[in-house]
Formats: C-alpha cells, sequence, structure tokens
C-alpha cells in the first residue's frame, strides 16, 4: 500500500545523495553524507502481538532495527512511536512497553533519544531508527544475481505462533519460540554487508518469505525457486501449522500476490499457509554467490542463530 501511496510524489531521483528510497520496496532509505558516510533511517510500529507489555516492546524495537541492519547499517539511535489510548491504557502498562523497547536498544548500545506519543483508539509502538552506514556497503534488496544462492536466517512460524496465541491455544513451549525468535536482533546485517559475494539482501517480515522474495525478484529482473522441505520452519510453527492455524494476514497476502507464485499442484494446505505467513521480525534473506554460502550459512550459525539454512539454488534469468 505504502509503494501505492508514494506513487504520486515527486521521485527521489531529484536527489543525488538520496542511495536508496522508495523505488524497489526497499528495507530502509539511506542518503549519502560523504565519501564515507551514509545515513539509515527506518520506521515501523504495530498493535501488539503478544499480551506481555514488556514483551511487545521489545518484539517491536527489535523489528525496527531489523531494517537498519537489512541494508548493511549499524543502529546508532532511535526515537519512540507509541499510541496510547486515554483512560483505558494503564501509565504502567505504558511504561512496560516502552522500557521493553529500551532494553532492546540497550543491548545494541544505543539510546531511545525522544520520539512522540498520540492519543490512539488502542495501543501501538515502534521505533524511527536511524544507523550509518559505509556507502560502498550499502546492501539493496534488488541486486541479486543470476546463479545467486540463497541463505535464510531465521525459522519461518512466527504468525502461525501468533494465531495460536491470539485464540488462547499456545502453550507455553511456542510463546517461548514466538518470544525467543521475534527478539532476536538481525545484527549479523552489518557483518555480512562487508562480505564479497553477498549481492542482495532484505528482511523476512509481513509480506512473508514467498512476499519478499518476491520483491527481490522483481528489482533484480530475475525469478526464484524455493524448496520448501529446505526452509527452516520453527518447531512449533510447523506443529500449530499442521493442526490449520494461520492468519488473516497470510490470506491478505496470497490476494495481494499469490497469482505471481507457482505452487507445486499437490501442495499441502499448511505449507502454503507457512509460505504466506507474515513474520514479526523475521530473519534476513541472504542472495550471495554459491561459492561462500556455506560459509555464510556457518557465520550465522556462529553468531546464534541456529535455524538458519540455505534455502534453494538459484536465481534464474527470465524465471517466474
Amino acid at each position: 500500500m505504502l509503494k501505492e501511496l508514494l506513487a504520486g510524489l515527486p521521485s527521489g531521483s531529484v536527489f543525488p545523495n538520496l542511495m536508496v528510497g522508495v523505488e524497489t520496496g526497499d528495507d530502509a532509505a539511506v542518503y549519502r553524507l560523504n565519501d564515507d558516510q551514509a545515513v539509515v533511517a527506518t520506521t515501523d510500529f504495530f498493535t501488539p502481538i503478544v499480551d506481555d507489555p514488556t514483551d511487545f516492546g521489545r518484539i517491536a524495537a527489535a523489528n525496527a532495527l531489523s531494517d537498519v541492519y537489512a541494508t548493511g547499517g549499524t543502529p546508532i539511535m532511535a526515537l519512540a512511536i507509541c499510541g496510547i489510548p486515554a483512560n483505558k491504557l494503564p501509565l504502567e502498562t505504558a511504561r512496560k512497553i516502552l522500557a521493553g523497547g529500551a532494553s532492546v536498544c540497550a543491548e545494541v548500545g544505543i539510546p531511545i533519544a525522544g520520539g512522540h506519543t498520540v492519543d490512539a483508539a488502542e495501543p501501538f509502538y515502534g521505533l524511527a531508527a536511524m544507523g550509518i552506514v559505509h556507502p560502498d556497503r550499502v546492501i539493496r534488496n534488488s541486486t541479486a544475481r543470476a546463479g545467486d544462492v540463497l541463505v535464510l536466517g531465521k525459522p519461518l512460524g512466527i504468525g502461525i505462533l501468533g494465531a495460536a496465541l491470539n485464540k488462547d491455544e499456545l502453550d507455553g513451549a511456542g510463546y517461548r519460540e514466538l518470544i525467543d525468535t521475534a527478539t532476536k536482533l538481525n545484527t549479523i546485517g552489518a557483518e555480512l554487508a562487508a562480505l564479497d559475494g553477498v549481492h542482495a539482501m532484505t528482511d523476512v517480515t509481513g509480506f512473508a518469505v514467498t512476499g519478499h522474495l518476491m520483491e527481490m525478484c522483481q528489482g533484480a529482473g530475475l525469478g526464484a525457486r524455493l524448496a520448501f522441505d529446505k526452509l527452516p520452519i520453527l518447531p512449533k510453527g510447523r506443529e500449530y501449522a499442521e493442526k490449520g492455524y494461520k492468519t488473516g494476514a497470510g490470506g491478505r497476502n496470497w490476494s495481494s500476490f499469490g497469482d505471481s507464485l507457482d505452487l507445486a499442484a499437490d501442495l499441502a494446505d499448511w505449507k502454503k499457509n507457512i509460505l504466506l505467513d507474515p513474520q514479526t521480525s523475521g530473519g534476513l534473506l541472504v542472495a550471495c554467490a554459491p561459492e561462500v554460502a556455506a560459509d555464510i550459512e556457518n557465520l550465522f550459525h556462529d553468531r546464534g542463530y541456529g535455524g538458519a539454512a540455505i534455502v534453494e539454488q538459484v536465481f534464474d534469468i527470465g524465471g517466474n
């Protein structure tokens, strides 16, 4: 929707130092300051996806910072964006949301240096995050090359677990999976951007792994294949998907871009739901040269992303 809303505005191309704008649906904007520095800017916020206010704040902050990491940047500070229903949400609850976000920022040594609150019909929280990156190390979502291998940094299934939670049917192990995965920061992004052979990168969020991969393909003028059996999936996410849990957002993803997917005729419904499952603070999706794919997978594992995996072999010229 944002892309359509911005379509009538003046093109960013009139600003020569704007390195990344809205044209390819990239994760963050990047503006060159000088030969050695560019500023990365992004914002993201949403309504609660879990009941615990501290966990909600942590997830929302990790999700917002992920867009800085997905461009190869390093966050330097953030501003809080918070909706508080007046006379409905206890101040102590709002404080816990803000404290959760601040704790995630503290993990990476950056301040929440201000922000803005509004009276809203329902609570929401997120960050406007800023970072820096060397102009030569900016990674876009649109620069994959034919023959690249895809590596996914986190397992899928967060949205499925959230759907079970919304029905008050998620068990304790599933909740821990959701929280541990969604609050795992994608700090490895800056390290990946410095590696030879990393050609494109994005983070998997609301458009699911298929939607964000489709954006990568469209930007590069390529197609891609995904082998479902190679996709990392949270154990409890798979369990609840096989039980039939799915999200409304997954259905909207299908309505939005399902016609562009060529799914196997015998694909089980639960597998389709995983492919369309919106992720909150999901993993980085990296397109890289085949000769470095195993090294990148191992780097993810060494940095604590145990579920990272090579998920398919190639981008194809003229693919669908």
